[in-house]
């Protein structure tokens, strides 16, 4: 195979005329005179270590729709661009759990990413693997100049030793703009370095409110689907199908907006540390540093275990333990708004745990206050749970009641967790929309939401009238995704 390795050129194209650009490379470094560059990188090449050709390059590296490798990490510069074309896929070679993560992109600060699918040919990142399994590739890391409440010196997690280029993340610049990804898939992703410190399937960290993420899958990562780690982006029309652990995960800061989302858990696996749908943290301590984590988060759908004996499980084949948590856990001072979303099939529903961390103090656990004072809001929501579908721990002391009946949110306690929902068929993935509510389903049905948001969402979010990712007709996940075991 032909190999597009380090500052090397797999075809230089156009090298356009030298200018001037007062960029940083990074916040480590001192401007520089850039010139720009297009490489095309050939059908079969295996990329590795830092694509471009060198420091005083503003380099495009172009994959144009054919089959392409990638070993180890590899790393886009600062100021350069990896513009991938409609039906390009890109297969990471397989890692050594534990020491070495699998084939995967790093997009580093400064650094853009524009993967253009389209729903009849996405740009797919998988494993190069006859045999495909989780942990396999690294998936996309993306570090972006936006504001956490880690300052700009944090390193993004799962990436160990001495890296070829920064591995941190943040800034100041919430717009700053890391590029689109438009109809991309990602399979088979994630790498745990070691406990609580692993990469997950699409990694966002620091990353602003200019990059688009639309229509955007990840097929059964190792770790989380997608973890926000600070940062404004938003995103839209996402799939999270079998993630080992939690399907959304937001902490640092995160303060973007999420609509049209769906998350199918894995029934056959499950994390030591409790897979959620949802997992929120302001840091692993739970002090409240700002900006405080807090997602507005409209039109999703969770959809969990069939049966409560599915949901209790905690020993899977061929060996280990792991266990089910809850549809979203709110907890260590986070923060949020959810809207006209509907969750299925966990023990319990949504948490506002104000659990002590280890290394925190109760001084720091705000997250019930912050709900009590209207600072998050759950509205217009439809929750499935087999034992409670809203509750807070024995320490909660909020004297606003939890959310069932307020605000426009039903609970439905039931063996069956579509009994009253009526999608079309959640737990059974060869009927097409499985996911999708039924004609007259409580979801869609006139008038769905009686106080509605058709109007007077959060400023950056879109009125609907329907509750869940689908309105009944639109199947914008057709065509496009994966939801196979």
């Amino acid at each position: 195979m032909t190999r597009f390795n380090l500052y090397a050129a797999a075809a230089t194209i156009l090298a356009a005329s030298v200018f001037t650009a007062s960029c940083k490379k990074d916040a480590q470094q001192t401007n520089r005179p850039v010139s720009a560059a297009i490489q095309v990188v050939a059908n079969g090449a295996t990329l590795s270590g830092i694509l471009g050709t060198g420091k005083t390059i503003r380099d495009t590296i172009k994959l144009t729709g054919g089959t392409y490798f990638l070993s180890g990490l590899v790393y886009i510069d600062t100021l350069d661009v990896i513009q991938i074309d409609a039906g390009s896929v890109i297969k990471g070679n397989p890692g050594t759990p534990g020491v070495t993560p699998g084939g995967g992109l790093v997009i580093s600060r400064g650094g853009k990413i524009e993967a253009n699918g389209t729903s009849s040919a996405p740009v797919v990142f998988t494993t190069s693997s006859a045999s495909p399994a989780a942990g396999q590739t690294a998936g996309i890391i993306i570090l972006g100049r936006a504001t956490t409440n880690n300052g700009d010196t944090a390193k993004v997690e799962g990436i160990g030793g001495i890296p070829p280029l920064t591995p941190y993340y943040g800034g100041s610049v919430d717009t700053d703009n890391s590029g689109r990804l438009k109809y991309v898939r990602i399979e088979y992703a994630g790498f745990e370095l070691a406990t609580d410190n692993e990469i997950n399937g699409l990694t966002l960290a620091g990353v602003g409110s200019g990059t688009e993420i639309d229509y955007v899958e990840v097929y059964k990562a190792a770790d989380d689907g997608i973890e926000f780690f600070g940062g404004t982006v938003n995103a839209t029309h996402v799939v999270i199908v079998n993630p080992l652990d939690d399907g959304l995960d937001f902490d640092n800061g995160y303060r973007g907006r999420i609509q049209h989302a769906l998350v199918v858990e894995d029934t056959t696996r499950a994390d030591k540390s409790g897979s959620n749908g949802i997992e929120s943290d302001n840091n692993s301590i739970g002090q409240p540093r700002l900006p405080i984590t807090k997602p507005l988060i409209a039109n999703l759908t969770i959809i969990g275990l069939p049966n409560q004996a599915a949901a209790t499980k905690t020993t899977f084949p061929p060996a280990g333990t792991g266990k089910y948590g809850v549809a979203a856990q709110w907890r260590r001072s986070s923060r949020f708004e959810v809207y006209n979303s509907i969750f299925l099939g966990f023990n319990n529903g949504i948490l506002l745990d104000n659990t002590v961390p280890t290394g925190g103090t109760a001084a720091d656990q705000t997250t019930q206050q912050r709900y009590c004072d209207g600072t998050s809001i759950i509205k217009n929501n439809m929750v499935h749970a087999f034992n409670l579908a809203y509750y807070g721990n024995p320490a909660y002391s909020c004297t606003k009641p939890l959310p069932d009946g307020v605000d426009n949110n039903t609970s439905y306690i039931a063996a069956d967790p579509n009994a009253s929902l009526k999608l079309v068929n959640p737990f059974n993935r060869g009927i097409a929309g499985f996911y999708m509510p039924r004609t007259g389903a409580p979801a869609v049905a006139s008038p769905a939401l009686t106080g509605g948001l058709t109007s007077g969402l959060p400023a950056g979010l879109t009125g609907t009238s329907y509750r869940g990712a689908f309105d009944g007709t639109n199947n914008w996940a057709s065509g496009w995704t994966v939801f196979a075991y």
